[in-house]
C-alpha cells in the first residue's frame, strides 16, 4: 500500500476520503447503537437472561470482532487493498440487523451479535489502515480524531432515536430493531460511492505478513503499545454494564438509552480536539490522563446510586474514551511499517479482543455474585495496573511514545 505523498506541513485540511469514512462510521453506529443501547434490557426483561449471560454475549461478540481484525488486516496488507474488505464488513453488519428483530431466544441473539461483530472485525483493521493511508502524516492524529468523533456522533444519535421510538411505540423493542436496518444500508452505499482508495505501486511485491521475517519488523515500540492497550482494555469492560447500572438506580426502561447518549456526546466532543492535541504533545501523558479519568469514572459509578451522580460518572467514561481511543490508533500507526499496517491493527485488536472477553465475563460474574460496585472497583484496579505499565516503559520506546 502506497503511503500518502509528502505534503506541506502547513496544510490543515483533511482529505475528503477521511470525512467520507467518518460519515460511513456515523451511519453504521446509528444503526448499531439503536440496537445495542436496548439489547441488554431486551435480554434481561424480554428474554429473561442474567447479567452473567449479558456479559458472556457481549464479551464473546466484542472479542470475536477484534480477533477477526487480525485476519482482515493481514489480508489487506497482502492484497494491497483495504476498501473491498471494508465494504464486505460493513455490508455484513447491515444485513445481520434483522436477526435482532426476529430473536426469540438467547441463542438467536448470540448468533446475531456474533455475525454483526464479525462484520465489524472484517472492516475494522482495513478501515483504520485506510485512514492512515489517506491522511497526511502531520494530520494523522486529527484524522483519527475526526473519524472517531463522527463515529461517536452516530453512537449518540442511535440511542436518541431508540428512546424516541420506544416512547412512541410503547417499549416495542422489535419495531425499533427493524428501523435500525436503514442507516446500516446507507453506510454501505456511502462507502462504495464516496471513498477512493490510494493507488498501489505498479510493481509492488506482495508482503506475506505472517512470515517471521516480516513480523519481526514490528519493533519493541509497537509491542509495548499492544501490551499497554490490552491491560487498559481489561479496565474497560462492555458498556452494556453502564446501561444495567442506569436501570439499577431507577431510570425508566424507555429512557435508559439516554445514558449512552450522554456518554457519546462527551466522547464525540472530546475525540477530535484530543486527536489534534496528540499531533503536538506527548502520547504517553495523554494516555495517562485518559486512564486517570477512567479511574474517576469507575469510582463514581461504584460509590453512588443517585442518578445525577451516576450521570457524571457516565460523562467521565465518555471523556476517557475521547482521550484514548483515537490516540491508541495513532500510536499503532506511528510504530508500525506502512506495508504491515493492517496486520499491526489486527494484532493490536487480537490482544484487546482477548482482554475484552475476560473483562466482560469477569464483570458479569462480579455483578451477579458481589454487586455492581465491585465490578467498577475492579475496573479501577486494572486501570491502575495499566498506568504502572506506562511508568515502566522501556527506554527504547520513549522517543516514539513521548512525541
Amino acid at each position: 500500500m502506497t503511503p500518502p505523498l509528502p505534503s506541506d506541513r502547513t496544510t490543515t485540511r483533511l482529505p475528503t476520503g477521511i470525512w467520507a469514512l467518518g460519515f460511513v462510521s456515523l451511519l453504521m453506529d446509528v444503526s448499531s447503537e439503536m440496537i445495542h443501547s436496548l439489547l441488554p434490557l431486551f435480554m434481561v426483561t424480554v428474554l429473561g437472561t442474567s447479567a452473567t449471560a449479558v456479559g458472556m454475549v457481549e464479551g464473546l461478540a466484542e472479542s470475536l470482532a477484534l480477533v477477526v481484525k487480525v485476519f482482515s488486516g493481514t489480508l489487506s496488507d497482502y492484497l494491497g487493498k483495504r476498501k473491498p474488505l471494508a465494504v464486505f464488513g460493513y455490508a455484513l453488519g447491515a444485513l445481520t440487523k434483522p436477526l435482532f428483530a426476529w430473536a426469540s431466544s438467547l441463542d438467536v441473539v448470540l448468533t446475531a451479535r456474533l455475525l454483526d461483530r464479525i462484520g465489524k472485525g472484517v472492516r475494522g483493521a482495513p478501515r483504520d489502515a485506510l485512514v492512515a493511508d489517506i491522511a497526511p502524516l502531520h494530520l494523522r492524529g486529527a484524522a483519527f480524531g475526526l473519524r472517531q468523533t463522527l463515529d461517536t456522533v452516530g453512537a449518540f444519535l442511535g440511542p436518541l432515536l431508540a428512546v424516541g421510538l420506544m416512547l412512541l411505540w410503547v417499549d416495542d423493542f422489535r419495531a425499533v430493531f427493524w428501523v435500525a436496518v436503514l442507516p446500516g444500508l446507507l453506510s454501505v452505499a456511502l462507502l462504495i460511492g464516496g471513498v477512493q482508495e490510494p493507488a498501489t505501486q505498479p510493481n509492488r511485491n506482495r508482503v506475506n505478513p505472517i512470515r517471521w521475517e516480516n513480523l519481526s519488523s514490528l519493533q519493541l515500540a509497537y509491542w509495548w503499545v499492544v501490551g499497554v492497550g490490552a491491560v487498559f482494555t481489561l479496565a474497560r469492560f462492555s458498556e452494556a454494564f453502564l446501561i444495567l447500572r442506569a436501570h439499577q438506580v431507577g431510570i425508566p426502561l424507555a429512557l435508559t438509552p439516554l445514558i449512552m447518549v450522554a456518554m457519546n456526546v462527551v466522547y464525540a466532543g472530546a475525540a477530535y480536539p484530543f486527536g489534534r492535541l496528540s499531533d503536538r504533545m506527548s502520547h504517553t501523558k495523554l494516555l495517562v490522563l485518559g486512564m486517570v479519568v477512567l479511574i474517576g469514572a469507575d469510582l463514581v459509578l461504584a460509590m453512588h446510586d443517585h442518578w445525577g451522580v451516576m450521570l457524571f460518572g457516565i460523562c467521565l467514561w465518555g471523556l476517557h474514551m475521547g482521550i484514548t481511543q483515537g490516540l491508541l490508533a495513532t500510536m499503532v500507526a506511528d510504530t508500525a511499517p506502512a506495508d504491515l499496517r493492517g496486520t499491526a491493527y489486527g494484532l493490536f485488536n487480537l490482544a484487546s479482543g482477548i482482554a475484552v472477553l475476560v473483562a466482560s465475563v469477569l464483570a458479569g460474574l462480579l455483578w451477579d455474585r458481589l454487586g455492581a460496585p465491585v465490578t467498577f472497583y475492579t475496573g479501577a484496579v486494572f486501570c491502575g495496573l495499566a498506568i504502572f505499565g506506562l511508568a515502566l516503559r522501556p527506554a527504547s520506546v520513549r522517543t516514539v511514545s513521548s512525541r
